[in-house]
């Protein structure tokens, strides 16, 4: 548990920490798992909000750490007890009853099983992962499908996969480049005149999260106040989560907000960047976005559980439950979130897929397979000043150093606004691969401890289960 103001943490796990909570704790900045704050009575949203990217101090006079209600997705909760049912549960053996190649059931990966039943121990309600490398495809899960039952999460699941959807946005507006259909150095506006964009804003700001354009779930101002925004966090979110948005509906709500920063000039990561992207496909295309994604990526490379949903509020079977965990009137109540509606986060966040289908289309992607070489290079040119959790941000996709012994992984991470979050990771050359799926139940998580689980897993993918520094 953590208690009140900095105790129990040396310096490096409080810059660790800030780092995590800056980055997870507000759908603002999701690119990864992210931790959603309950608005009870012991929440403090706008301290941890401010946190400073340089791992400085934070802006706010009174910032304190304070006990947190935190659904456990990145950071995931701080009070409760693990449910029986989850602390019991071990990792699953491979069975034959899931689509998974021959080769993996004879593969023993110790490794990999600690690395993935850590989530587990330390709260997650399931966990479902998907490894791919030269040994050959590894696919395992540890926990629990559904609170109070005993069956193990499907390891071919569905599950919302939150802001992974940004690659695959990525992906198609850079077909179109390579199409002459965009200029990635153009302006926005030029294509979508509509919303009054400024001129200076280019498609490669929009994929690089540069533009300065305000986030419509919640952003800092210059002075590091926090601006809430659409209802992305706690009971408002869980009451509101049926409804329906239009993409237009929230861009036009982000450009009701005052800028961040004149446009190239810094990084702040914002939704509001990918639904425009979204909105440029289907501009330029003269088709939906969905339309387009299925004739690009999802038929010719096979995906057979990737959609974008709409307004679909249920996840196609088989799926694992995830759960929300908020205060009410000062009780904790917990609520499946297994039905949401993802249009809040349109072209940001809102598809559904399984481990295999993101083990493919990264592979696919990494290995040169849907963009031109120098198209797949831009991608890969991070941005010095974008927030180092994942790596660096290129376009649609973050770079990650993972040290001399292990080299550099791709990745970008998802989560909608509760219960469920992805990982996407691949080696440069695509041909290794790790994908998982974790799911939130009504355990107690230490939010210090997610970058060590983190870590953990991606070197027992990547290094050959070098420990975790």
């Amino acid at each position: 548990m953590m208690g009140q103001g900095n105790h129990g943490f040396s310096a490096a796990g409080l810059r660790v920490l800030r780092e995590v909570l800056a980055r997870h704790v507000e759908p603002g900045r999701i690119p990864g798992l992210v931790a959603l704050v309950g608005r009870g009575a012991a929440t403090h949203v706008e301290a941890i909000g401010t946190m400073r990217r340089d791992g400085g101090a934070p802006r706010r006079r009174h910032t304190v750490f304070r006990p947190v209600a935190v659904t456990a997705l990145a950071a995931g909760l701080l009070a409760g007890t693990i449910a029986p049912a989850v602390a019991t549960a071990g990792v699953a053996a491979v069975d034959s009853s899931a689509a998974v190649p021959k080769a993996a059931a004879g593969q023993d990966r110790p490794e990999l099983q600690k690395a993935v039943q850590a989530f587990v121990d330390a709260g997650f309600l399931g966990v479902q992962v998907r490894v791919h490398d030269e040994r050959g495809e590894w696919a395992s899960s540890a926990g629990v499908r559904k609170l109070g039952t005993s069956a193990k999460p499907p390891r071919n699941g569905h599950f919302w996969v939150g802001s992974v959807t940004k690659a695959f946005v990525a992906t198609v507006v850079l077909q179109l480049v390579a199409e002459g259909e965009i200029g990635l150095d153009a302006p926005v506006a030029g294509y979508l005149p509509e919303f009054g964009l400024d001129r200076r804003i280019t498609v490669r700001m929009l994929l690089q999260h540069t533009s300065g354009l305000f986030n419509y779930t919640g952003d800092l101002d210059p002075d590091g106040t926090w601006v809430p925004g659409l209802p992305a966090t706690g009971k408002e979110w869980l009451d509101n989560r049926f409804h329906s948005y239009r993409p237009q509906e929230l861009v036009r709500f982000a450009l009701s907000k005052p800028v961040k920063f004149v446009p190239g000039t810094d990084w702040s990561y914002s939704n509001t960047n990918y639904t425009l992207a979204r909105l440029l496909i289907e501009k330029v295309t003269g088709r939906s976005f969905d339309a387009e994604l299925k004739r690009r990526i999802v038929r010719p490379l096979g995906l057979k559980g990737t959609v974008v949903p709409g307004n679909r509020t249920q996840l196609p079977n088989p799926y694992a439950h995830g759960y929300f965990r908020y205060q009410d009137a000062g009780q904790w109540k917990v609520a499946d979130v297994s039905r949401q509606n993802p249009s809040l986060l349109a072209g940001a966040g809102d598809m559904i897929s399984t481990t295999e289908d993101l083990q493919t289309f990264f592979s696919a992607l990494n290995g040169g397979k849907l963009l031109p070489a120098k198209l797949l290079a831009e991608m890969r040119k991070p941005h010095p000043k974008s927030d180092p959790l994942y790596g660096r941000y290129g376009l649609g996709m973050f770079v990650q150093d993972l040290g001399p012994s292990c080299g550099t992984v791709l990745n970008h991470n998802g989560s909608p606004p509760a219960g469920y979050a992805a990982l996407m990771y691949s080696s440069p050359d695509g041909a290794k691969t790790l994908t998982a799926s974790l799911t939130a139940g009504d355990a107690a998580f230490d939010l210090a401890t997610y970058p060590k689980l983190l870590d953990g897993l991606v070197k027992a993918a990547f290094c050959g289960g070098q420990a975790a520094s």
